[in-house]
């Protein structure tokens, strides 16, 4: 038996919204599951370009083949959780999401391999439960959710393990465009810069100011948006490891019809929301800070996907 998932991007924080936001966009990681016949074949992973070719050995170097890969990981966890070893499995994973990008590549072969293995399994996994490996394996729901929910999501761990999360509106004339430079940011490293602790004014000012964004967003006031979106506990601290973020904020930060600027996840690609404001001229202004940086920059203007993760026909 065979299973094929499809699972679309996603854009964690949305700038106050620190481990707790984000949303779906429309690209996506396709992850196939097949329980092979032949005894003692043991594990194969395949990465796959959009085409159907084996990508470039160099571009995945960092990326195991065997059981330490994060979807077998993943898909073991799921059949430990009810009394079962994985039968031998080959796993074609087929990538249109960065790597390393804040795009939640890691987040889409997790979902997808959960749910393909779920599938192959008879389903005995419910989403919160789904939701709940996912987020054991990733470390924190904000990428998962939206992966699996599609949509604008707000998630939260809680203390006893236990994922709280609820879908809200995102609205449709809300255009978000995604600059992806073509330069990497491991989480890890993006991570690494943060402190371990932040002072009190830093934690209160992104409470603050999520409580706008969500109240924003489900009642679509672009002024309150403008301001909500600021945030002092992350974004402050991941500039220096991405060069022109500040520029490019600066650029739009008078700029009506311009909602407000942040980073994609743990970065570097960035995310410029915008209603009614001239959407060549965003890619403009960004690509003429990248490049004069010698960056280039891969510029998209999406809808958020309102459809979570699929299982294909």
């Amino acid at each position: 038996m065979k299973v094929s998932v499809k699972v679309p991007a996603t854009s964690a924080n949305i700038g106050p919204g620190f481990d707790c936001l984000g949303l779906a966009l429309p690209i996506y990681n396709t992850i196939t599951i097949e329980e092979t016949v032949l005894p003692g074949t043991g594990i194969e992973i395949n990465l796959m370009s959009e085409g159907e070719e084996v990508i470039d050995e160099m571009i995945f170097d960092n990326i195991p083949r065997d059981e330490n890969n994060i979807v077998y990981k993943a898909v073991e966890m799921l059949y430990n959780s009810i009394g079962q070893e994985p039968s031998e499995l080959k796993i074609n994973i087929q990538s249109q999401i960065p790597i390393t990008r804040g795009l939640g590549s890691s987040a889409a072969v997790v979902v997808g391999g959960l749910i393909a293995a779920n599938k192959l399994l008879g389903s005995p996994a419910d989403e919160t439960a789904l939701l709940s490996l996912a987020t054991e394996v990733e470390g924190h729901p904000d990428n998962v959710a939206p992966a699996i929910l599609g949509g604008f999501v707000l998630a939260s761990q809680e203390d006893d393990g236990s994922i709280v999360y609820r879908k809200l509106d995102w609205p449709e004339e809300w255009d978000i465009t995604v600059c992806i430079p073509d330069f990497e940011l491991s989480t890890n490293i993006a991570r690494s810069v943060l402190p371990a602790e932040v002072p009190m004014q830093d934690a209160i000012y992104n409470a603050k100011h999520l409580a706008m964004l969500v109240h924003a967003v489900t009642t679509k006031d672009e002024k309150l948006m403008k301001t909500a979106l600021h945030d002092k506990l992350h974004q402050p601290y991941r500039e220096k490891l991405v060069p022109g973020m500040k520029e490019i904020m600066e650029a739009f930060k008078h700029e009506d019809g311009v909602l407000g600027c942040v980073l994609s996840g743990a970065g570097p690609a960035m995310l410029v929301i915008s209603h009614k404001y001239d959407l060549d001229k965003i890619k403009s202004t960004v690509k003429d800070i990248w490049e004069g940086q010698s960056v280039k920059v891969d510029i998209r203007t999406l809808k958020v996907e309102q459809q979570g993760a699929v299982i294909l026909d």
